[in-house]
């Protein structure tokens, strides 16, 4: 296990700092082999991450952005997708050489097995990879699947991660988040050359302490992260307060 942990006291610092190491990751991989490939979450916990990334110096022209997760049958122009979310706060900002969405709508195998061709044509550098509420990591929701070679594949959503979705103001209620949603594999994720967790707010620190202090097992899937050669987890004064008694 190779896991640095940086404590911030907010969740601007925190997304400074994340944003820094992420920055650092992708110019190496540019200077090293004339490209990069990134790998993005979202969710409340990721916005200070990506505006400080945003404005960080990489040459953004070489980087292809890959996309985590989106609800299955959620159109792009509701609130809750997460390619509108992604397209709104990092893609429509810099100027990529590629971004790649997950689309829930229309053909979802076809979907799946699109955005899938374009991942595995190359290792991807960086992953920046949130925790949930529940421990998911994506949306592999406990017991996660560990052991499937598929890149990406539907899931049902368990009540936890739908409290969590309707807690950030997504969805009005439990009734109308999705039931299921296409996310990419818990094996996909381990493959990144590097994972940089952006994990803020006191809503997180049971997950935190979970993730750090417990056994790797499906019940708590962030858990696996600490088996990664090189896992970078910033958490701030809130959600390391179970951890370190803050």
């Amino acid at each position: 296990m190779n896991l640095t942990i940086h404590v911030s006291p907010t969740p601007e610092k925190l997304g400074e700092h994340a944003a820094a190491a992420v920055a650092q990751l992708l110019n190496q991989a540019v200077s090293r082999q004339g490209c990069a490939r990134l790998i993005l979450s979202t969710g409340a916990s990721q916005f200070e991450t990506l505006d400080a990334l945003v404005k960080m110096d990489v040459p953004w022209e070489q980087v292809e952005m890959f996309h985590l997760d989106e609800y299955v049958g959620l159109p792009i122009t509701h609130g809750a997708s997460f390619r509108k979310y992604l397209k709104e706060r990092f893609v429509s900002r810099v100027s990529l050489k590629a971004a790649h969405f997950v689309d829930g709508e229309g053909d979802i195998t076809a979907n799946i097995e699109a955005v899938s061709r374009e991942l595995l044509k190359a290792p991807v550098d960086v992953g920046v990879i949130g925790i949930g509420e529940n421990g998911h990591i994506a949306f592999n929701d406990p017991p996660a699947d560990f052991d499937t070679d598929e890149a990406y594949k539907v899931v049902t959503l368990d009540e936890r991660c739908k409290r969590q979705q309707v807690g950030e103001g997504w969805f009005a209620d439990m009734d109308q988040v999705p039931k299921q949603a296409i996310t990419m594999s818990v094996k996909q994720i381990m493959a990144c050359r590097h994972i940089v967790s952006a994990v803020p707010h006191s809503v997180k620190a049971e997950a935190v302490y979970n993730t750090i202090s417990r056994n790797v097992s499906p019940e708590i899937p962030a858990a696996i992260l600490k088996t990664h050669p090189d896992w970078r987890l910033f958490i701030d004064d809130a959600s390391a307060a179970k951890l370190f008694g803050i």
